[in-house]
């Protein structure tokens, strides 16, 4: 998609619109730092202002955010996963754990049906990053995150996959708290299961291995309290 040069209307609209696009295209993913405001202007032919007007209206939307010396981060793909995101900073993990058991059985069986050979692939690559990350805790939330949104990606359901995405910051807390006291977190049952499942084609084991992890982490987070 890329960035084109602005002509006519109000400027910071015309950017917001192309900024935005960007972000719902997937070609600017969560997590992505956006070029800086003098790569911006250049490539659409507007004035730093005019830029800076543009990322201000998308931080205040929820979409972007500014990290104090680093630059700006996309943080939501839209006005849904913003207001998840606001939302599930307050949310308590058992809150957050019925939430992801109602999305997260059914994606599993729907990826199962739906995946292509790239999603598998992409699955299983996350499912490796997360064994080689579990001595490091921090990296292993990270891993484990990018494991389940992979599995969402692979329903190809675009309303499912912004609604998780609005769970990112509410679920790595989760899978901290549940791992917070794990010897070996990468051996956490119904990972390897799941990733299984969806490779083989098999909805109804997918949403077996899905119920098996969230089981776990709930015995885990209620035994806590």
């Amino acid at each position: 998609m890329g960035l084109t040069a602005v002509r006519g209307g109000r400027l910071s609209d015309e950017v917001v619109a192309q900024l935005e696009g960007l972000i719902a295209a997937g070609e600017w993913p969560v997590g992505t730092k956006i070029p800086p405001e003098p790569a911006l202007a250049a490539a659409l032919g507007v004035g730093r202002n005019t830029v800076r007007e543009a990322v201000r209206a998308l931080e205040h939307a929820g979409l972007l955010e500014p990290r104090r010396g680093d630059g700006t981060y996309v943080r939501a793909t839209s006005d849904l996963g913003a207001a998840l995101l606001r939302r599930a900073r307050r949310t308590d993990a058992l809150h957050v754990l019925a939430v992801r058991a109602s999305l997260e059985r059914d994606a599993a069986a729907v990826a199962a049906v739906e995946r292509t050979e790239a999603d598998v692939a992409a699955i299983h690559a996350a499912l490796a990053a997360r064994r080689a990350a579990a001595a490091d805790r921090a990296a292993f939330v990270a891993a484990d995150v990018v494991f389940h949104r992979a599995v969402v990606a692979a329903t190809h359901n675009p309303v499912l996959v912004d609604l998780y995405a609005g769970l990112t910051e509410a679920l790595e807390r989760t899978v901290a708290e549940v791992h917070a006291h794990d010897d070996d977190p990468a051996a956490f049952p119904g990972h390897d299961e799941l990733a299984a499942a969806i490779a083989a084609g098999d909805p109804d084991a997918a949403r077996a291995a899905a119920d098996s992890y969230l089981g776990a982490a709930r015995a885990i987070v209620e035994g806590e309290r």
